[in-house]
């Protein structure tokens, strides 16, 4: 009885391989795979004109409705694909593309994918699109016109014979080997009900959700965006089905023969706004992410979270709010009077001490800044003075030798000079400051500490600084809360005033380098230094999420530097090496990766950025 398991076993594998290797498309043999060749290929999308902010990754695979031979139904092959595809924040390309028969002609179909990729923008026609981007690409680099005639002859050959076809879909099939031979002469695709066979030469849309349906009710805008840290692995295959609630129902499986999970869950999110502490495991172990919604509008719910609390309760607004440009990538323009800041103070201010647990590290910084409160800098050419002038003394001395000289010092002397220097400090105080660090500290608490041992620092170094916080709700809501501006003294009023910060909302940072520019720009000193404290990427409930944030972040810095600032970025988010050299510079930033240890680390970089200025 065993020995017939066994073999019925190796009768089934060695079907499997032989019914596979039979229906399937690919060329195994000449396999090349995207990790070996991922980084040369970002080079040279990033080369050509592709935008630095977007990361090179693998593509998942999606469903494609084929017409299938015998064989291919048989083996189940060629139900799924992963194609190439390029949007705002990304390049994906195949994990692996064995498509040709040679693995020269698959790597030089990578090479080809990441050089259209460069050229290509939004997608709104499929064929038009790309066969555009194909003729621009062709126009600006003709040496790249034989690579593309190979790659199309080699791939006309493996697809399909339109006189196989129905008429339908051999009329697409004409259609698209010429929109392949002749980039640009196809404006149409004949209707088809069966999709083509996949065009590896070309980009498809990125995977996304289906649009809603018509008849849906209409509802405010949600944020749908991931939170930071809970999407892990690849991006999931999703579709909409129909609600289909039942009241109860019967299992007529049993569990123990399921062996994978890719059932539809009903899962109504309307009427159910509870958290799932497992959803992102739970979602990790599906392939496809099916949504369904229910026709009718929430009975109640309230995100107190994306609200302004009432007036009586809230910071106290300083004046009218400020309208500041904000840089849209997409256009590579500033679009002006697009963000309203308001300037705001903490209206739990009251006047408060600096905390006694505080007071002796403050005690230790104020001794060590004392050093740094003035400046030793030798003069020369004074009439009397510590050492000699040799190079005043040589100067007389050869203009002695040709004729009458004038009368000049020759000593120099080392007097004490005041620090012409101003600093503005900028502090991340989103709801994200709100986490625990451990079980005493939250993120907030260790701000606050650093802001007040800065203060601290800088009062007795006697530089003038001012201390800022930072939050944002949308463009329309930019919160700048004023701890101390550069006309304030820094004294109890201040201490309270950071005492008092609390987190909420987001971070438009761009919006505060802006005004923060601004602000330190009207400063008489010469040398001016902008500290941005923060535990996060920039973010907000619009656009401002993912590449737009980074963008319009970067173009405030670049902005600030042209005005002769010194930005420097201070984070204690670990993922910071993913973002921060790309928006501030490979020395523009660093990582406090024990961000208990920021109260202090925060004076000495402040002494480290200056003590050489």
């Amino acid at each position: 009885m065993a020995f017939t398991l066994e073999l019925e076993e190796w009768v089934g594998s060695v079907w499997h391989r032989f019914i596979t290797r039979r229906a399937s498309a690919d060329f195994p043999e000449a396999r090349v795979d995207l990790v070996d060749r991922q980084r040369s290929l970002a080079l040279l999308f990033h080369a050509l004109g592709g935008a630095s902010g977007i990361a090179l990754e693998a593509a998942s695979e999606r469903d494609l409705l084929l017409r299938r031979n015998l064989l291919m139904r048989i083996a189940g092959t060629c139900k799924q694909a992963p194609l190439a595809s390029c949007d705002g924040s990304r390049l994906r390309l195949p994990a692996s593309l064995a498509v040709f028969p040679t693995a020269s002609l698959n790597l030089e179909l990578y090479r080809w994918l990441a050089l259209l990729a460069s050229q290509s923008g939004p997608m709104t026609h499929w064929a038009r699109d790309n066969q555009r981007w194909t003729w621009l690409l062709l126009q600006r680099y003709p040496a790249l016109l034989p690579s593309y005639q190979r790659l199309v002859d080699a791939h006309l050959q493996l697809r399909p014979d339109p006189a196989s076809l129905p008429p339908g879909e051999a009329a697409l099939e004409k259609a698209l080997r010429k929109a392949l031979r002749e980039p640009g002469s196809v404006g149409h695709l004949p209707p088809s009900e069966r999709a083509a066979w996949p065009l590896p030469l070309w980009l498809y849309p990125s995977l996304q959700l289906d649009s809603p349906q018509a008849g849906d009710v209409d509802e405010p805008e949600d944020d749908l965006a991931t939170r930071p840290g809970e999407q892990q692995g690849a991006p999931k295959r999703a579709s909409r089905v129909d609600d289909q609630t039942r009241d109860g129902g019967l299992l007529v499986v049993r569990l123990e023969n399921l062996f994978s999970w890719t059932e539809h869950v009903d899962l109504d999110r309307w009427t159910d706004d509870s958290e799932d502490e497992n959803a992102a495991r739970v979602a990790e172990d599906l392939d496809q992410l099916s949504l369904s919604r229910q026709r009718v509008r929430k009975s109640g719910g309230l995100k107190l979270h994306l609200d302004l609390p009432p007036a009586d309760i809230d910071d106290i607004p300083l004046g009218e709010g400020i309208k500041l440009p904000e840089w849209d990538y997409r256009q590579q323009r500033l679009q002006d009077n697009v963000v309203n800041l308001q300037l705001m103070q903490p209206r739990d201010s009251t006047p408060q001490p600096l905390p006694v647990r505080l007071q002796a590290q403050a005690a230790r910084l104020r001794r060590q800044f004392q050093q740094l409160r003035t400046d030793r800098q030798w003069l020369r050419q004074q009439p009397q003075g510590a050492e000699l002038d040799l190079q005043a003394w040589l100067d007389f001395h050869v203009e002695r030798q040709h004729g009458p000289c004038a009368e000049r010092g020759l000593f120099m002397e080392q007097r004490h000079t005041r620090r012409d220097l101003a600093c503005l400090l900028l502090a991340d105080v989103s709801m994200s400051t709100d986490a625990h660090l451990n079980d005493t500290q939250k993120v907030i608490d260790v701000i606050r500490d650093s802001l007040l041992l800065f203060g601290e620092s800088l009062a007795g170094l006697g530089d003038a600084f001012a201390l800022y916080g930072f939050s944002s709700l949308r463009r329309h809501q930019v919160r700048l809360q004023q701890l101390k501006s550069f006309q304030q003294p820094y004294d109890d009023q201040t201490r309270g005033s950071i005492q008092g910060l609390k987190p909420g909302y987001y971070t438009r940072m761009g919006a505060a380098i802006r005004q923060a520019t601004h602000t330190l720009g009207a400063c008489k000193q010469r040398r001016k230094l902008l500290l941005i404290v923060t535990d996060g990427k920039p973010n907000d409930l619009d656009l401002y999420e993912g590449r737009y944030g980074v963008e319009d972040t970067r173009q405030a810095v670049v902005e600030a530097r042209r005005q002769g600032l010194i930005p420097f970025c201070i984070t204690i988010d670990k993922k910071a090496r993913d973002y921060l050299p790309y928006m501030f510079g490979a020395h523009g930033y660093t990582l406090i990766r024990q961000p208990e240890q920021l109260p202090l680390r925060l004076p000495q970089l402040y002494r480290q950025l200056t003590e050489s200025q």
